[in-house]
């Protein structure tokens, strides 16, 4: 399904046009796509029906309420890794037995929370914080239901800040050590065994890696089950790429269909997948103010309204986002760089970009924004956060109201000097 086409010349989420939102709520703004979230969800749904499942949305890809909302009512559970997030995701009324908690530095007060809520899994990532669950569950008097985080090392083929299953990244346990601690866990009257998790990385475009890293676990299902250890979840995370540049990715059906060929003898484990940026990413784009065309010994310069506190991908990850314009005109085309007002030379959404000619006051789109843009977002630069709009067919919701200079110095005070 495409969130976003073009109608008479003039971009259009669903059935509303993008400058009618963008005209009544400010520049700039995220717009979200309701019909691509539900219809990106059910592809998950269809691929794994044949088998027992929990899809884990990834909120830190995206955490508004009103898009967590949005998918728990058609069935979503959970994936999290702060006790912010699930804050929010009680705040909506989420069950907790849909809750899977990772991370690798949960606090004493985040674990006793979700311990108290009663969450389905801590995947658990050291010796020291199943020690620490251990001790809590004493505390309260309730065990805390484990899954431990192995590292496969597997490489997800993927870009270096987004790679977690390496075994020089900071994520889970290898494979001797994870069970150690499936041993030692047995031992702990306040731990529960439930599953096993791995997590290799994010925007992984083909699914041998996936398969590989499934293997690996499945190897471990088979040498604790030998061991007396049984489990009921296994968590093969999330990561599943989308196609920013026109890349081919494999699809939900694609990866599906691989997991379950080689769990179809294991119908007594529940599988738990994490996606996020693939139900999310391509749903959501940012709209910008051209501000200025400045050319600059021969090197053009397309500056507009949003910056790298909008949208950190580009500046951290050398990202490619597509930027269209939001009325096609018959300008002709130029190679600019796009970059917004921060004081930093990092501060850009494109390099070198063919475009469209446009002139100040027109507005473009930073495509395929959905996943990780708000959630990285920062007052840099004392700049407000930007808004957030939910369009269902041809009528939109402001779901995160801009930023005020007030909002920015919120919290903080001035001693009396």
């Amino acid at each position: 399904m495409v969130a976003f086409t073009y109608k008479n010349g003039e971009l259009y989420c669903e059935e509303t046009p993008v400058k009618e939102i963008a005209f009544a709520v400010g520049t700039p703004l995220y717009i979200y796509s309701t019909r691509t979230i539900e219809f990106n969800y059910r592809l998950f749904t269809t691929a794994l029906q044949y088998f027992p499942y929990l899809i884990c949305f990834s909120v830190k890809s995206n955490s508004n309420l009103a898009i967590l909302k949005l998918l728990l009512n058609i069935g979503a559970g959970f994936d999290i890794v702060s006790g912010g997030e699930l804050f929010r995701i009680l705040r909506i009324g989420t069950p907790p037995e849909r809750i899977v908690y990772s991370g690798v530095g949960k606090t004493e007060e985040e674990l006793r929370l979700a311990l108290e809520v009663g969450i389905l899994l801590f995947n658990v990532e050291s010796e020291g914080e199943l020690l620490l669950l251990n001790n809590i569950g004493e505390k309260i008097r309730k065990r805390a239901p484990v899954a431990i985080r192995v590292n496969p090392d597997v490489d997800p083929k993927t870009h270096l800040y987004i790679t977690t299953g390496l075994k020089e990244n900071k994520f889970g346990v290898d494979m001797k050590e994870a069970l150690s601690l499936y041993r030692k866990a047995v031992t702990l009257p306040y731990i529960e065994i439930k599953g096993i998790d791995c997590h290799i990385g994010s925007q992984i475009t083909e699914v041998e890696p996936f398969q590989s890293a499934l293997k690996k676990l499945l190897e471990m299902v088979k040498t604790l089950k030998d061991e007396g250890i049984f489990l009921s979840y296994l968590d093969l995370g999330g990561g599943l790429g989308i196609s920013y540049t026109g890349e081919t990715t494999p699809s939900p059906k694609e990866l599906g269909e691989s997991i379950i060929r080689e769990l179809q003898d294991l119908q007594d484990l529940t599988f738990i997948i994490e996606p996020g940026r693939s139900i999310v990413g391509n749903t959501g784009i940012l709209v910008s103010k051209v501000l200025y065309i400045k050319e600059k010994e021969g090197k053009n310069f397309l500056i507009v309204d949003t910056a790298m506190n909008d949208l950190l991908r580009p500046s951290l990850y050398g990202a490619y986002h597509e930027i269209q314009p939001v009325e096609l005109k018959n300008y002709g085309e130029f190679i600019a760089d796009v970059v917004g007002p921060v004081c930093e030379s990092g501060d850009f959404l494109a390099k070198n970009r063919l475009i469209q000619k446009i002139t100040p006051g027109d507005l473009i789109a930073v495509m395929d924004a959905g996943a990780y843009g708000i959630t990285m977002s920062s007052n840099y630069n004392s700049r407000p956060r930007v808004a957030e709009v939910l369009v269902k067919d041809n009528k939109f919701w402001v779901i995160r109201e801009r930023e005020t200079f007030e909002d920015l110095i919120k919290g903080e005070n001035i001693p009396d000097f």
